[in-house]
């Protein structure tokens, strides 16, 4: 893949992620008591609050792929496997601007 059409696709992806970690962060918490457990009356807010917890996590976790992807495409990395080396192809990257595995290669490592 082209370097241009690379960090095209890396800085929309950077963009994405953090516009919704600025949403979900600006929210702050919806439920402010610690006493309230789930299944509580009127515990929805501690259920979202959790779930918007855990959509933050995730969203950090494909930052950090984000930011390896910047260093592959810096050191001239990107579009090749971190497994063996061989390229990914273009249409994965276009999915999955983070790519670090071929697709077999991906279903293999979540498989073990």
């Amino acid at each position: 893949m082209d370097s241009d059409r690379a960090r095209e696709l890396l800085t929309a992806e950077r963009a994405r992620i953090e516009q919704a970690l600025a949403g979900l962060e600006a929210g702050g918490s919806l439920e402010a008591s610690d006493r309230l457990e789930p299944g509580d009356m009127d515990s929805e807010d501690l259920y979202q609050d959790e779930f918007n917890e855990g959509r933050v996590d995730d969203l950090h976790t494909q930052l950090a792929a984000v930011e390896r992807a910047d260093v592959r495409l810096a050191a001239g990395t990107y579009g090749v496997s971190i497994e063996s080396g061989e390229p990914i192809p273009d249409a994965r990257l276009e999915a999955v601007p983070t790519a670090e595995r071929t697709i077999e290669e991906q279903r293999l490592y979540r498989h073990s």
